[in-house]
């Protein structure tokens, strides 16, 4: 498998934490794992060398900012406090950049407030776009054709992606590895990252497919067993019935602890099973369906289509895995 070249645009004065997840999670993906990394990652600056940030760290960086349209997907992390609260203006070689990236055919990304950039550039007008909520309302004021959503975690509109405030940016890169390596590399990143694989969000999101401890609020062991028995036709009468709980009250529970409902939830284990087994086994379609609860080979390629944007045969055709004992 090729590597991917990531490249981070990096300013003075900008917050530290989403650069470092950038860094932190692209650094350390690798297909498998006794193979190279997936990711070759890039920090780019306006001014090569040394690069001080908002807290003071001082980041080393060997490459430009002319460097970005040279790679596979160009990042734009948070931009610094005082553009937003006092609207200075971004670098303009910044702006520039980026706007070249997207049109040399970059996939481009940003995290928290660093969607201004990528408005700024353009390539957000006439996109479903996403920032922190503290700043949605700015944006949406500054970049009228932005349709600016601050109810989601991330948003993918398929070359030009952005993300909420903060552990967000996680989010989006683990949807990244997912889109690049498939489920199976994405949630080995997010087990040693220890943290969820998926979030809840709206509608253009991944359904929270994480499951709850058996302390909490006694849904662990229904949901548990709910795993277990995806291939059978289950109900949320079923699955209240089993905790012991009126069909409103479990409902209201679920909600609680998962934020989102059960039917949902169901229908995002149920991918994901279809996912795994689409990557590491050699079950025919049908069979597929059949094992992950999503009935025919007609009704999987329909749950793929509306939620991963591709067919079950092209999915293990990008994904398939090359190390099944890993």
């Amino acid at each position: 498998m090729s590597i991917r070249s990531v490249a981070v645009a990096v300013i003075d004065d900008m917050p530290v934490y989403e650069l470092a997840i950038a860094c932190e999670i692209f650094g350390m993906v690798k297909a498998s794992p006794a193979g190279p990394p997936s990711y070759d990652v890039r920090l780019c600056a306006e001014r090569p060398g040394r690069t001080r940030t908002e807290s003071g760290l001082v980041v080393h960086t060997a490459h430009g900012l002319t460097d970005l349209s040279d790679a596979d997907t160009v990042i734009v992390p948070a931009v610094p406090h005082a553009c937003l609260e006092s609207g200075l203006e971004f670098p303009p070689d910044l702006v520039e950049a980026i706007r070249r990236a997207g049109a040399a055919g970059a996939r481009v990304v940003s995290f928290c407030s660093g969607a201004f950039v990528l408005a700024a550039a353009g390539l957000l007008d006439g996109r479903r776009a996403t920032t922190h909520w503290l700043h949605a309302d700015t944006l949406a004021e500054r970049h009228p054709r932005v349709r600016v959503d601050a109810s989601v975690l991330y948003v993918d509109e398929g070359e030009v992606l952005t993300s909420a405030g903060r552990s967000a940016a996680l989010d989006l890169c683990l949807h990244l590895v997912r889109r690049d390596l498939g489920a199976h590399v994405a949630n080995q990143v997010a087990r040693r990252m220890v943290v969820p694989a998926h979030r809840p969000g709206g509608q253009s999101q991944y359904i929270d497919l994480s499951v709850p401890e058996a302390g909490d609020d006694g849904l662990g062991p229904v949901l548990q067993w709910a795993c277990a028995h995806l291939d059978r036709p289950l109900t949320v009468d079923d699955l209240a019935t089993r905790a012991r709980m009126s069909q409103r009250t479990f409902v209201r529970r679920f909600h609680a602890t998962t934020g989102t409902t059960p039917l949902r939830w169901l229908l995002g284990q149920r991918l994901m099973r279809a996912q795994a087994l689409l990557e590491r086994t050699d079950l025919p379609i049908d069979q597929v369906g059949e094992r992950s609860g999503l009935g025919s080979a007609a009704n999987l390629r329909r749950h793929f289509a509306l939620n991963v944007g591709v067919t079950p045969t092209d999915y293990r055709r990008a994904f398939r895995d090359a190390d099944p004992g890993s």
